[in-house]
C-alpha cells in the first residue's frame, strides 16, 4: 500500500517476509524493497542476464563497468565471472541496496559500487572511473545519451580510455536507436549484433539488446 508519497509504501499482506528473486544460473539471491526498480518479468530476466553476460564475452581477468546497476541485476552475475566489477548508479537508495546485495551473496570482496549522476558524465567523468575493457548500460528509458557523447569525445582525442565491447541493454528502441547513432557515426564503434527479449508480453514494448565494439 502507498497511502502518500514513497516513503509510506508497506506490506499489506502478509505483514512479514521478504521480496527477492533469483538467478539459478549465478547462484544469486536479489533481495528488494518494493519500491526499488527491478524487471517486471522476473523468467525473462533470467534469460536477459544470462544473454548479455554471454554478449559481453568476458574473461576472469576482465575489469568490466556495469552503468545504471539498481541493486545488481547484473552486477552480481558478472562477480561471480570475474575478479573486478564497478557498478554506478544514479540513485543512492539502489547504492545502498547494490551493496547489502552484495554482501547477502558474499560478493563484497570482487564487486563496488559508487554513487554517480550518469545524466552528466563528461570524458573527466569516464576517467575518474579507470578503463575497463567491457561496459555493460542499461539505461531507463531516457538512454544514455550523455555517456555516448563522453565516447565521441575521448574517440576524437585518441583516448585509451574507450571499453572495447558495449553491451547495451534498453527498454526504449527510439532513445537506443539515438545511442547507435553517436556510438557508430562518432565514437568508432560498430554495432556487432541487436535483438529483442520479450520482457513485456502482449504490449507493444520490448526489451532490447545491442552489442558494439571498436574495430
Amino acid at each position: 500500500m502507498q497511502p502518500k508519497g514513497i516513503d509510506t509504501v508497506a506490506p499489506f499482506y502478509p505483514l512479514t517476509g521478504k521480496l527477492c528473486y533469483r538467478l539459478p544460473e549465478f547462484e544469486i539471491e536479489m533481495p528488494f524493497k518494493p519500491a526499488d526498480f527491478t524487471q517486471v518479468n522476473h523468467m525473462m530476466n533470467r534469460a536477459l542476464v544470462s544473454r548479455a553476460i554471454r554478449l559481453l564475452g568476458v574473461q576472469a581477468s576482465d575489469r568490466v563497468l556495469d552503468l545504471f546497476c539498481g541493486i545488481g541485476n547484473f552486477t552480481l552475475p558478472l562477480a561471480r565471472r570475474l575478479k573486478t566489477v564497478l557498478g554506478i548508479e544514479g540513485l543512492e537508495s539502489l547504492t545502498t541496496r547494490a551493496k547489502a546485495n552484495a554482501e547477502h551473496n558474499q560478493l563484497a570482496d570482487k564487486v563496488s559500487f559508487m554513487q554517480s549522476n550518469l545524466f552528466e558524465v563528461s570524458t573527466e567523468t569516464i576517467a575518474s572511473w579507470s578503463k575497463a575493457e567491457r561496459w555493460l548500460m542499461d539505461p531507463p528509458r531516457e538512454g544514455a545519451m550523455e555517456i555516448c557523447q563522453a565516447l565521441a569525445q575521448l574517440h576524437e582525442q585518441g583516448s585509451d580510455l574507450l571499453p572495447q565491447r558495449i553491451v547495451y541493454v534498453s527498454c526504449n528502441p527510439k532513445t537506443l536507436a539515438r545511442d547507435t547513432d553517436i556510438l557508430g557515426h562518432q565514437a568508432g564503434y560498430v554495432l556487432k549484433s541487436a535483438g529483442i527479449v520479450n520482457m513485456f508480453p502482449h504490449t507493444s514494448h520490448v526489451e532490447s539488446m545491442a552489442v558494439f565494439e571498436r574495430p
